[in-house]
């Protein structure tokens, strides 16, 4: 699955911002001002890396996770235990004591941090010597809706000795800019109009679209059968994985005003390389509290471990190494991304954790430190959903905006990961009223059945306010989908109807260069058979969205309504999959094998259909379809329905 070669990629000159000094998430475009060698700063005395081994017999790995997956199969759901894994495909021992005696001898402090990762530690000229690279800290100055804040960076490419270089995934940690967003999104395309005036209810939901509580979803998505059956994820455990902390008090209301039985110990925090810092609007907050409110919601029994970690490349990598290593978690979520490139561009720039191999000259890359803890994650059986984003086909301008740079089909990272169930959005049907600011209509739109989300369908609202989309606030915002440009097709997505390649002529250009002149543009490369996602989805939409009970570092402690993106989805299997792995008495471990099969053998049609495709709406230029399509993936399911179906697999 590991591709053996990529392409090499041209740095782009721009910085992205960030939102709060303990845990900030990039928002666009801002200047850092490099205030000189990173060792002059107390906060940089010391610096810890994460150095990603190499997994063993990689082929092996991938022929054992479709085994493990597939219900034809003689190993079918035989997992591995941690030990088991580390026996079977980490580094052996003869590696990580090479690795650790190398950076012994140069002064640094080492430890085992999870089964395929060691902290390296020192001070920053030690560090830099280490990785023959200069570090520097760069400043970024407060706005109205963040503090200030810095981060440091290398100033080149880094490389690994000799010894071993041959050994060695990734280094993450010598950058330590914000990188990852949440996706969760609010309403509000216009600051005239920030949500439907009326928005009816033909759905026979205890609450109308955009109040949508996870009962609402229950009844909607036919989650009540399970819950009839005396199911709720008793003894089954949830795993969060986030760069954000919360405060727990929120979930708990969350849980008792919709009248459910909750321990009141069931949330365990797990701070990971000193966590997230506090909990703040502008950190991401209210994407890990809703989270744990979904999941939760969902499966009230179960109980739910949230790793929180700093919004770094290495907090990043190491809460889902932790998580992995845990192995405690049965179903696991996130809903923090970024675009694929970010992850494995061979540019030092956007601070992905890649270093030269000297002898190869070749880039190691965070990528497939990424996917090593995930395919850990899945032969251990757990299984992991994450949120494919909310900026439709073109996922980069979450962090490359199209007021700078000209749109690229894109999509974002883990969810791209071939071990994960990648998450996508719907919008629900019904009729939207809005109004003015004097409370008078203007537009009125009627959906008539459930479909992809974008905000597509509020071009008649833009229009009818005389501003263009971008503008407006609708473009491109919708469910991400597409195709990887690094990850090759998984055998689960073999010989499926729909999947789609790479697309020419996607080309990144700054749009508004200043002096020094503008950076060449990157070319991304065409007809390559990549990964395709999403694999599944449900209601995204914050127009036919959520509340969130949420404590807010501003405004206190309120409950916010009209909330959605693909962030809810992702927390909200990752319930459903608790309810199932209860009432079959194993784990999932990767689900998309089941998923995909049963989309080709009969899951659209049948007395009890497990699947229901979703043919309508686009996400700004893939197009919903019959069967698998890159805005919905299979569709949404009749969860009840599915169960029943996964049950043929599970005797």
């Amino acid at each position: 699955m590991r591709p053996t070669k990529y392409w090499p990629a041209v740095a782009i000159a721009l910085a992205l911002s960030a939102a709060a000094a303990a845990a900030p998430f990039p928002q666009g475009r801002v200047s850092a001002v490099d205030v000189g060698p990173a060792a002059a700063f107390a906060e940089n005395a010391q610096v810890t890396v994460t150095v990603s081994l190499k997994l063993r017999d990689e082929d092996q790995l991938e022929k054992f996770i479709e085994t493990v997956s597939t219900h034809t199969s003689p190993q079918y759901h035989q997992f591995l235990t941690v030990q088991q894994f580390s026996d079977r495909f980490g580094p052996t021992p003869a590696t990580v004591t090479a690795v650790t005696q190398l950076f012994e001898s140069q002064g640094l402090t080492v430890a085992r941090s999870a089964t395929a990762q060691l902290h390296v530690s020192g001070s920053a000229a030690a560090v830099e010597k280490a990785f023959s690279v200069q570090l520097h800290s760069f400043a970024v100055a407060a706005t109205a809706d963040a503090p200030g804040y810095r981060f440091r960076a290398p100033m080149g490419a880094p490389h690994l000795p000799d010894a071993i270089a041959g050994s060695v995934a990734a280094v993450v940690g010598l950058d330590t800019r914000p990188r990852m967003q949440p996706a969760v999104q609010h309403v509000g395309p216009t600051a005239a109009v920030q949500q439907p005036a009326s928005q009816s209810n033909t759905l026979n939901t205890p609450d109308a679209p955009g109040l949508w509580t996870v009962q609402d979803f229950a009844q909607y998505y036919d989650v009540k059968p399970l819950y009839k059956a005396g199911l709720s994820g008793r003894g089954r455990t949830i795993g969060i994985m986030t760069l954000a902390s919360f405060t727990p008090s929120d979930a708990y209301a969350y849980w008792s005003a919709l009248g459910l039985k909750v321990g009141s110990n069931r949330i365990k925090e797990i701070e990971v390389d000193g966590g997230s810092g506090p909990p703040s609007d502008a950190s991401g907050s209210i994407e890990t509290t809703l989270d744990v409110e979904q999941s939760g919601g969902l499966a009230p029994s179960a109980r739910i471990r949230v790793y929180e970690a700093p919004n770094t490349s290495q907090g990043f990598v190491d809460a889902i190494g932790v998580a992995a290593d845990d192995n405690i978690a049965d179903t696991l979520s996130m809903s923090w991304i970024t675009w694929e490139f970010f992850d494995f561009s061979s540019s030092p720039f956007w601070g992905n954790g890649s270093v030269t191999d000297p002898a190869t000259g070749e880039q190691t890359n965070m990528i497939t430190a990424f996917h090593d803890a995930l395919a850990q994650a899945a032969c251990q059986g757990q299984t992991v959903f994450i949120a494919t984003g909310d900026y439709g086909a073109y996922a980069a301008e979450q962090a490359l905006p199209l007021a700078d740079f000209n749109p690229v089909l894109s999509v974002n990272d883990p969810a791209v990961q071939p071990y994960v169930t990648a998450t996508g959005g719907t919008t629900l049907p019904g009729t939207q009223t809005y109004v003015n600011s004097s409370g008078a209509p203007i537009y009125t739109v009627t959906i008539p059945h459930e479909q992809a989300w974008s905000w597509t369908y509020l071009e008649g609202l833009c229009n009818v306010l005389g501003i263009d989309y971008y503008t407006c606030g609708i473009e491109p915002v919708g469910s991400s989908g597409g195709v990887s440009l690094y990850w090759p097709r998984p055998f689960y997505q073999w010989f499926v109807p729909g999947m789609a390649d790479t697309q020419p002529g996607q080309t990144i250009h700054d749009n508004q260069p200043t002096p020094p002149p503008d950076v060449p543009p990157v070319h991304l490369r065409a007809g390559f058979p990549g990964r395709n996602i999403p694999d599944l989805s449900a209601n995204a939409d914050p127009e036919t969205g959520y509340v969130i009970y949420y404590t807010s570092s501003s405004t206190g402690f309120g409950i916010a309504t009209f909330y959605g993106g693909t962030s809810f989805v992702a927390p909200q299997f990752n319930g459903v999959a608790s309810l199932y792995s209860e009432s079959l008495h194993t784990r999932l471990g990767l689900l998309n094998p089941e998923l995909y099969f049963i989309s080709q053998f009969g899951g659209y049609g049948g007395f009890r259909p497990p699947l229901r495709d979703i043919t309508q709406g686009n996400n700004w230029y893939w197009n919903a379809r019959r069967g698998y399509d890159q805005t919905t993936g299979l569709g949404v399911p009749d969860v009840a329905n599915l169960l029943e179906t996964l049950r043929f697999f599970n005797p």
